[in-house]
């Protein structure tokens, strides 16, 4: 049966429900690969210790499917044998945190501390965490330097649900945590953090999600992180060695937003943003992977690419592509370009403007082959065909989606059109869409790429 046969009768199924959960191989696996998979029995295979890429960024992650294999282990059980999963020395809480994560404990520390705190004025908690030794916000993963430096010495409250499956069974949701900073009774900044499988079959999070978390301004994590971040969002994929993933199913992720998705700051104030969002979006997935039941953890990038900043379009390299030309009609009106992520990261993003700068088209190409998954819907589904030389697509109004089969695995190359323009109204996802995808395709090594319209 062909691939896309296959696809499409997955998709007609999935109003049934779809539970073709399994765990990838490791080359399938989000990011660097990563020793150490569970057999459904939920045993390694003895390389859990230092493994993961040669610069250290992710290590082995173990330990984290049911004894069923059925998928993941939520929230935080010990592994098939009862025991504790190992975490990193580094990455433990401290031992007064570890400690409080008791109920008993904490009761007992509360008891003996209330008096002190209220006597001198101080507000002892909120609901059951103890200020500064109880468990920390956020699945116990954010550490206090890290909440420093995202809201100052302020005073924070934590709204954190547990890390469990979604109550219709789809297996896609595990979790929200908000963590919110006040002055007085005013609030302040307010960052929330979500855990959760990318849907790759119904095509959910083929629209919303990438608006946020695949924008020209984010760049790509780097270091083997299967991620992206700007000043006000970030997402990272955890292994698939923890949580399994479906056919036709998207990489489960941890994003995080801080205010207004794509504010448009000075370079200076998102360095600060980044970092600090980065941190945290790091430290958070730690946490998720040892509330998940595996082992290891993730590195915090050692540096990041430059902020991305809107520049004068180059008509002849559009987006800084050899070979992607921008049609002479729409030189005048879309004078400014930005384009972030590539490398060796999972999507390069590239927005096209006006003087504004507002962005008229968006253009993704995604070579991470999980995260492509999302778009399988729209290139399917939605709009009139689309041919290719070892692809297919759809061409649907404001949005056209191109599928290749490349040597790493599929590849998605994605045309938006978000605003009307003077010359060409709503087209030119058609005018751009074959030249997008050849020049693209060549510069990641999956040319030649030539795409076929359907006739007018």
């Amino acid at each position: 049966m062909s691939a896309d046969k296959s696809m499409e009768n997955a998709a007609n199924a999935g109003d049934n429900g779809h539970n073709g959960e399994r765990a990838m191989d490791d080359e399938g696996a989000v990011g660097a690969r990563i020793p150490g998979r569970p057999d459904a029995d939920g045993s390694g295979d003895g390389n859990s210790g230092d493994g993961g890429s040669p610069d250290g960024a992710e290590l082995a992650v173990t330990g984290g499917r049911s004894p069923d294999g059925a998928g993941p282990a939520v929230p935080g059980g010990a592994g098939p044998d009862g025991e504790e999963p190992a975490v990193p020395a580094s990455d433990r809480p401290s031992f007064v945190r570890r400690l409080l994560r008791s109920r008993t404990a904490r009761a007992v520390t509360a008891a003996g501390l209330a008096g002190a705190l209220l006597g001198a004025g101080a507000v002892a908690w909120r609901t059951d965490t103890l200020p500064l030794l109880g468990p920390a916000p956020c699945w116990d993963s954010l550490g206090d330097s890290t909440v420093s430096q995202l809201f100052g010495d302020r005073r924070i409250e934590v709204d954190e649900q547990s890390l469990q499956s979604g109550r219709q069974g789809d297996g896609l949701t595990y979790g929200q945590c908000r963590v919110t900073s006040f002055k007085d009774d005013r609030a302040l900044r307010q960052v929330t953090v979500n855990v959760h499988q990318l849907d790759g079959l119904r095509g959910t999070d083929a629209r919303q999600w990438p608006q946020e978390f695949l924008a020209a301004g984010m760049v790509s994590l780097g270091e083997g992180l299967p991620g992206m971040a700007s000043a006000t969002r970030g997402w990272l994929a955890l292994p698939q060695s923890c949580t399994g993933r479906g056919d036709f199913s998207g990489p489960t992720v941890v994003d995080i937003g801080m205010g207004r998705a794509g504010l448009d700051i000075s370079s200076e104030l998102a360095r600060e943003d980044r970092v600090a969002l980065t941190g945290a979006l790091v430290e958070t997935a730690n946490g998720v992977i040892r509330s998940f039941g595996c082992s290891g953890s993730y590195r915090s990038p050692r540096t990041l690419p430059p902020v991305v900043t809107w520049q004068d379009t180059d008509a002849a390299a559009l987006c800084g592509t050899k070979g992607f030309a921008l049609p002479a009609a729409y030189r005048e009106e879309l004078s400014s370009t930005r384009a972030g992520g590539g490398g060796d990261g999972p999507a390069r993003v590239c927005e096209v403007g006006g003087s504004d700068p507002e962005p008229v088209v968006r253009m993704t190409t995604v070579v991470d082959p999980a995260l492509a998954e999302i778009f399988s819907w729209d290139a399917l589904r939605s709009g009139a065909p689309v041919k290719g030389t070892t692809g297919y697509g759809k061409l649907a109004g404001n949005r056209s989606v191109y599928r290749a089969s490349c040597q790493t695995g599929p590849v998605v190359f994605v045309v938006e059109q978000l605003r009307q323009t003077d010359k060409g109204g709503f087209a030119l996802t058609a005018d751009l869409l074959p030249g997008y995808v050849a020049a693209e395709a060549e510069r990641i090594g999956c040319g030649p790429q030539k795409v076929t319209l359907p006739r007018a």
